[in-house]
């Protein structure tokens, strides 16, 4: 008799034995996206654990992950604590974007925001806003608790710089 050749997943097709390679790819899109959704919702319950450890008051935080997109929602204390929930979760990994859904208790002028670049210090950028580098306490204290040392910024992160009031 001798050898004979078949197209592989025809016998699936014909006769409902085994998947086709059209159902395997569906299966294996359908895994990859119950992975992405795991990983995405396991980075929420992070970055809302992260929030809540630091102590920032916000009542009926729920932080949602969506790609590099986080949407934050609940009410905050007052407008730095909104900002500062804001900080923690744009200055994570992954996140590029926060779409700020937070409503704020007790209504306060807003900061203005900062990205470091190489070369920043706070003194440095306290001159730029403020004219006077000696007044770097006041960008240190607004970035409480996300910034324990005055001397530990980085590039790419982004710094809430409070009205001198």
């Amino acid at each position: 008799m001798g050898l004979f050749s078949f197209i592989k997943d025809a016998g699936a097709n014909i006769f409902g034995i085994g998947k086709s390679s059209a159902e395997e790819a569906a299966e294996k899109a359908a895994d990859a996206a119950a992975a992405k959704l795991a990983a995405e919702n396991a980075a929420a319950a992070k970055l809302k654990e992260t929030v809540t450890d630091l102590s920032l008051q916000v009542s009926n935080l729920n932080i949602v992950v969506k790609d590099d997109l986080a949407t934050v929602t609940g009410a905050a204390y007052d407008q730095a604590t909104k900002e500062k929930v804001v900080l923690v979760v744009g200055n994570s990994a992954g996140i590029a974007t926060v779409d700020d859904q937070m409503t704020v208790e007790n209504p306060e002028p807003e900061a203005q925001f900062h990205t470091v670049v190489s070369g920043d210090t706070l003194g440095k950028i306290a001159k730029k806003f403020y004219g006077n580098a000696m007044k770097y306490p006041e960008i240190f204290e607004a970035n409480k608790p996300m910034l324990k040392d005055p001397d530990k910024i980085y590039p790419g992160q982004v710094l809430r710089i409070p009205t001198l009031g």
